[in-house]
């Protein structure tokens, strides 16, 4: 159940993010979330889309340099501590979080947290052992 997310590398300079969302947009591919990583001279755009097949050739096309990583999402409860038990569980069984972003979905009180791991099946098979749900690509899509 892993999701894909698009990496986009721009030049750290005025209107590039504008110029990844207005295509985005001619294209009628909505954003579900984004994480922006910095430097003073590029940043990483991490972003996951309703179509990323889609979103990955219309950013190509456009002259983007972009690529796609598996990450894996998992609905938390969106209270104090809610991260806390699935970090638990992934300390527990010796899992690294190599990066993580959050967002709030709209159709109930969850959060859903992103991550990327060395090994995304690991983490899957992991957390999908304690009863807390790992979202799948449809999923995102409908949220």
């Amino acid at each position: 159940m892993k999701v894909k997310q698009i990496s986009v590398f721009l030049e750290n300079k005025k209107g590039r993010l504008y110029d990844v969302s207005a295509l985005l947009a001619k294209e009628s591919i909505n954003i579900r979330a984004l994480n922006i990583a910095e430097t003073d001279d590029f940043g990483v755009l991490r972003m996951v889309v309703d179509r990323p097949v889609e979103a990955l050739s219309a950013l190509k096309n456009g002259g983007f340099v972009a690529n796609t990583t598996d990450i894996v999402a998992v609905e938390i409860d969106d209270t104090p501590g809610g991260l806390s038990k699935v970090l638990k569980v992934l300390s527990d069984a010796d899992i690294n979080v190599e990066y993580m972003y959050g967002f709030i979905e709209k159709r109930s009180n969850n959060a859903i947290m992103v991550f990327r791991f060395e090994s995304p099946e690991k983490a899957i098979s992991v957390i999908s052992g304690t009863g807390i749900k790992v979202i799948n690509e449809t999923e995102v899509k409908d949220l």
